[in-house]
């Protein structure tokens, strides 16, 4: 990637997507870890190891609402002839045990609810449902609560069934061990990995913050959502596409709203944004149009016009469709990276799947191997062959289905097709050198979903 105006030798020439996205993963670090909140860290990169301080769970306990029992005491109960046992007292979930420090001895048992720890003595838990819950009846569905009778705590259980040894008890250290790996650097932190780590006792953890990327659209023709449509105009569907996809990738997206086709008008908003830009994405105006607003403002930049200092953007020709027009570089004091993508609907959004995503992800200090999306192969089910521009890397919609290993065409080839694209859960890939692929055919599949 080229850090100043692009060279004259580079204009006409015909890039690969490969050589594009390549040129964007060149120019993008991943940003530099911050101790975080957990809560705040989901959807981060972990850059530490983390290991186990304490066992987890960190005690015998039960995983049943029951009694505490001695194994010998309940062999051979029955519903014809229970064991008896005397009542010594609760055990909750939170307490240290049974009052006083007091153990389970021969004939006794003790109530005891889940998660609460296995008091001394007490070999086994028997589920409240295998006994009379101390009512002196028959079988119990639960236990009277400790506050309404809190007698319930002494007495006498008959106990229905006999219980092995460890019956319903969680083993201190069954999940975890100290000193066991909990999570490796790299992880991705998801709702169980946070879970993990609140287990154990972490209440902060370092990672690489989610990129925070601004997307703006551009045009005198875009009208909000909720707004009303006059003559020439249609709504902006570009920013809202690409912010919501900037999330899915991992990202913190701020939308702005529809840049009107003027140089300094997007120059000085890109400016205001970059405070808060860890990557900025621009849609529209980067073709060869009398308005091509983006390609205006920031080529200009770039050769030392007054404007946002730091910039150097190479506007370049793809050699794929839709999304030959492209831009990419960097912009402001930071060299904060600039993608500039086409504005047609399908365009925009293709050439964010490919390039935008993986720089997000490589912000994010993801591997390589996981910065792009993943493909498979499928065989093409279509009622007839589908056309290809020689020399052009094709992307179309499709829909794909695992079950059969087939991908099917979704909607035409037009880059304004966004009903088409709303329906699609793949991207067909139709390489270069082909322009004509046949039913049957095994192709390259982007899976979207």
């Amino acid at each position: 990637m080229s850090s100043s105006a692009p060279q004259d030798t580079d204009q006409h020439r015909l890039w690969s997507v490969d050589e594009h996205l390549a040129d964007v993963l060149a120019a993008v670090r991943p940003l530099e870890p911050i101790e975080l909140q957990l809560l705040d860290a989901q959807g981060c990169v972990l850059v530490e190891d983390v290991t186990v301080p304490v066992a987890l769970p960190p005690f015998d306990n039960s995983s049943m609402d029951g009694y505490a029992v001695r194994t010998a005491d309940v062999q051979g109960a029955s519903e014809e002839f229970p064991a008896v046992l005397t009542v010594i007292g609760d055990v909750a979930a939170g307490s240290g045990g049974l009052p006083d420090g007091g153990a389970v001895g021969p004939g006794q048992a003790a109530r005891i609810m889940t998660g609460a720890p296995l008091p001394p003595g007490a070999e086994a838990v028997v589920p409240v449902e295998w006994t009379d819950g101390g009512t002196g009846g028959g079988a119990a569905s639960g236990m009277t609560p400790a506050s309404a009778a809190p007698e319930g705590a002494a007495g006498e259980v008959r106990v229905h069934r006999a219980a092995e040894a460890r019956a319903h008890v969680r083993a201190r250290g069954s999940d975890v061990q100290a000193g066991d790996l909990a999570l490796a650097a790299g992880t991705v932190l998801g709702p169980p990995q946070i879970a993990l780590l609140a287990a154990i006792g972490r209440g902060t953890v370092r990672v690489r913050p989610r990129p925070r990327v601004v997307v703006m659209s551009t045009g005198s023709e875009l009208v909000q959502p909720g707004e009303a449509l006059t003559a020439g105009t249609i709504y902006d569907s570009n920013s809202f596409a690409l912010a919501a996809a900037a999330r899915d990738a991992g990202a913190i997206a701020y939308r702005v709203g529809a840049v009107a086709d003027d140089a300094e008008t997007l120059r000085a908003t890109i400016e205001d944004q970059l405070i808060r830009a860890d990557l900025l994405v621009t849609t529209g105006g980067v073709s060869v149009g009398a308005y091509d607003v983006v390609k205006e403002a920031l080529t200009a930049v770039s050769t030392g016009a007054e404007g946002v200092d730091g910039a150097g953007i190479d506007f370049r020709k793809l050699a794929m469709q839709p999304g030959k027009p492209q831009g990419f570089g960097t912009i402001g004091p930071d060299h904060t990276p600039l993608l500039a993508l086409p504005g047609n609907p399908v365009s925009s959004y293709v050439s964010f799947e490919l390039f935008v995503r993986p720089a997000i992800r490589a912000l994010m200090g993801l591997p390589q191997s996981e910065v792009s999306r993943p493909s498979v192969r499928a065989v093409l089910d279509a009622d007839k062959a589908l056309a290809s521009p020689a020399g052009r890397r094709q992307f179309l919609r499709g829909k794909y289905d695992a079950a059969a290993g087939t991908v099917s065409p979704v909607g035409g080839s037009g880059s304004h097709l966004i009903a088409a694209l709303a329906h699609a859960d793949s991207l067909m890939v139709v390489p270069e050198d082909v322009t004509s692929v046949e039913p049957g055919t095994d192709l390259e599949v982007v899976l979207l979903g």
